[in-house]
C-alpha cells in the first residue's frame, strides 16, 4: 500500500515529467514556424489564432474557368478571413435549374445564391434557412444593409439573404447634349420641359441635316421606360398607400392617368418610335447610337456605353451624351428604383447548425466587405494580378491571371459599399454615380415588397398582363378612358380583389 509521502512523490514525478514533453512541443512547434519562414502570422487576421473555419458555398459564374482552391487570390482570401473555402461554381446560364436541384436534393451547403423565388420562399417557411434579422446589427458592415433594400429582400418581414448590393438610384435618362446645344436647350428639369425637349428633337431638326429624320425618344417592347416616366408623375410602385393606411394597386392611383394621358400625347404627335410595342429591346438602343433619337430612358450607365459606342463609330461625337435622373411633375420629384441587389446569400441550417457556426459564416461574409475583403475577391492579389503605378490601378491583361480572381467576386455583398480598386472615371462615368447616388434620395419604394401572396404566385402574369395590355392600347388608340376602366374591371374579376384583400391582410399582420 502507498504512503502519503510516496504517493506526493510520484504525483511531483508526473508533474515535473508533463511540463517537461510540453516545453519540447513549443520547441519544435516555433522551429517548425521558423523554418518555413512563417513570421507574419503575428499580422494576419485576428481569427487566426483559432482552426480555420470550413465554409461551402454554391454561386454562380460567368467565366469559362472560375478560380480553384490553387488560385492566389482564393488563398489569400481564406488567409485573411481564417476559412476553408469550398465553392461550387455554376454557369449563371442554367443557375436556376442547379438551385432547385440543390434544394430538391436535401443536400444544402453552408451558404448558396439564390434569388427570392418561390421555392426559396417555400424552403425559408419549411425552415430550411436561418432567419438572420436578428443578427446582423452584431457586425461592422452587414448591420448597414440599406433599408430599401432590406424590405425588397424580406419575407414576411424577415430577413433570409445577405443581399448583392447594386445601385437602388440607377434608372436615369441618356441625352444628346449636342442636339440640346445645336437648339438651344439645356438639360429638362420639369415634364413639361421634357416634352418640349422631346418635341424639338423630333420637329426642329436637331442634328442639321435638313431632313425629317430624327425622334425624341425610342422604346421597345421591354415596359422599363413607361414605368419610370409613370413614377415621375408619382404613380406609386405597385402599391399605394391611402388615407386609412390601406394598399391599393398603382393604376388607381389619379396620377396613373394622368401619365397616361401623357403618353398618349407623345405617342400622337410622333416623340416616341410607333412600333414601341413589337421592337425588339436588344435592338432598343441603336436608334440612339445611330443618331436618330434624342434620349433613352433606361440606366445611369447606359449612357457612357452608348457614348463609347457613338465615339468609336466617329471620334467628333466625343462630349455629344449627357445624362439627368429624373424630372419633376406637378405632384413631386420621384424616380422609380431598381430591386438594388443581385440575389443574395442564405444559410442553411442543415450545414450551418447552431448559432456559434453562424457567428463564422457571417463573420467571414463581414470580413469580406472591408476594403482588403473586397480587393482580394475583386481586383486579385496586388503584383500579380494588378500594380498599382503613381497610385492608380493597373490590371493585369493575361487572361490566364484574370481567371484565376475574376469569379471571385461573386461573393461579395458591396454592404455598405464599394471598396474595391477602380480605374479613374471619366466626366461622364462621374456624372453617372453622381446621379445614381442623387436618385436614392427620391426613389419610391414598394411597400408590399416583403408579402408573399398564394394569389399573385398563382395568377400574377395574368393579372399584371391585363393592366400592361391596356397601358399600350391606351397609349396608340385602340382604347379610351372606357376601355381602361373596363380593363381594371376585369383585373377585379380576374382575382384582383382577392389579390388586394390578401396584401392588405399581410400588410397589417406586418405591421
Amino acid at each position: 500500500m502507498i504512503n502519503k509521502k510516496s504517493l506526493l512523490l510520484l504525483l511531483f514525478t508526473f508533474l515535473i515529467s508533463v511540463m517537461l514533453v510540453a516545453c519540447n512541443d513549443d520547441s519544435d512547434a516555433g522551429g517548425s514556424s521558423n523554418e518555413s519562414g512563417n513570421e507574419s502570422d503575428t499580422e494576419t487576421n485576428d481569427n487566426n489564432s483559432e482552426e480555420p473555419y470550413e465554409i461551402s458555398i454554391v454561386t454562380n459564374s460567368y467565366t469559362p474557368e472560375p478560380p480553384t482552391p490553387e488560385s492566389p487570390a482564393w488563398q489569400a482570401i481564406e488567409d485573411f478571413t481564417n476559412t476553408k473555402l469550398d465553392i461550387t461554381y455554376v454557369p449563371s446560364s442554367n443557375y436556376e435549374e442547379r438551385f432547385n436541384i440543390t434544394l430538391a436534393s436535401g443536400d444544402l451547403p453552408s451558404m448558396i445564391l439564390t434569388n427570392k423565388t418561390s421555392s426559396f420562399i417555400n424552403a425559408v417557411q419549411d425552415g430550411a434557412f436561418w432567419d438572420l434579422t436578428d443578427h446582423l446589427a452584431d457586425y461592422e458592415n452587414l448591420s448597414q444593409l440599406n433599408d430599401i433594400v432590406k424590405n425588397n429582400i424580406s419575407i414576411d418581414g424577415s430577413v433570409y439573404g445577405l443581399y448583392r448590393a447594386r445601385p437602388l438610384g440607377r434608372m436615369a435618362v441618356t441625352i444628346r447634349k449636342d442636339w440640346l446645344d445645336n437648339l438651344g436647350m439645356e438639360i429638362p428639369t420639369t415634364t413639361d420641359e421634357f416634352y418640349d425637349v422631346m418635341y424639338a428633337f423630333t420637329h426642329d431638326d436637331p442634328d442639321g441635316n435638313g431632313q425629317n429624320d430624327t425622334v425624341g425618344t425610342i422604346v421597345s417592347e421591354y415596359p422599363g421606360p413607361w414605368d419610370i416616366m409613370q413614377t415621375w408623375f408619382g404613380v406609386p410602385n405597385k402599391w399605394g398607400i391611402n388615407e386609412e393606411g390601406s394598399l391599393y394597386p398603382y393604376f388607381q392611383d389619379p396620377a396613373y392617368r394622368e401619365a397616361l394621358d401623357y403618353f398618349k400625347k407623345m405617342y400622337d404627335e410622333g416623340l416616341v418610335n410607333e412600333d414601341f410595342a413589337v421592337m425588339d429591346p436588344a435592338k432598343w438602343h441603336d436608334a440612339f447610337v445611330n443618331g436618330r433619337a434624342g434620349t433613352v430612358i433606361d440606366v445611369a450607365d447606359a449612357a457612357s456605353r452608348n457614348r463609347d459606342k457613338m465615339v468609336k463609330a466617329d471620334p467628333s461625337l466625343e462630349g455629344s451624351v449627357d445624362l439627368f435622373g429624373a424630372v419633376e411633375s406637378p405632384n413631386g420629384l420621384f424616380n422609380l428604383p431598381t430591386s438594388g441587389y443581385n440575389m443574395m446569400y442564405a444559410i442553411s441550417k442543415q450545414k450551418v447548425e447552431t448559432e456559434e457556426d453562424l457567428a463564422k459564416v457571417l463573420q467571414f461574409m463581414d470580413d469580406m466587405s472591408t476594403q482588403e475583403g473586397q480587393t482580394l475577391a475583386f481586383n486579385g492579389v496586388e503584383g500579380k494580378h494588378y500594380e498599382m503605378v503613381d497610385g492608380a490601378y493597373t490590371p493585369t491583361t493575361d487572361q490566364a491571371l484574370i481567371y484565376e480572381y475574376e469569379d471571385l467576386n461573386q461573393l461579395l455583398t458591396f454592404i455598405p459599399e464599394n471598396r474595391y480598386l477602380e480605374a479613374p472615371l471619366d466626366e461622364l462615368e462621374q456624372k453617372e454615380q453622381e446621379v445614381m447616388s442623387a436618385n436614392e434620395e427620391i426613389v419610391v419604394a414598394n411597400p408590399a415588397e416583403p408579402l408573399v401572396s398564394e394569389v399573385y404566385s398563382r395568377q400574377g402574369q395574368q393579372l399584371d398582363n391585363i393592366i400592361l395590355d391596356a397601358r399600350i392600347q391606351y397609349i396608340v388608340g385602340q382604347i379610351d378612358k372606357a376601355g381602361l376602366d373596363e380593363a381594371e374591371k376585369l383585373w377585379m374579376n380576374s382575382g384582383g380583389k382577392e389579390y388586394i384583400d390578401e396584401i392588405n391582410e399581410l400588410y397589417q399582420a406586418a405591421q
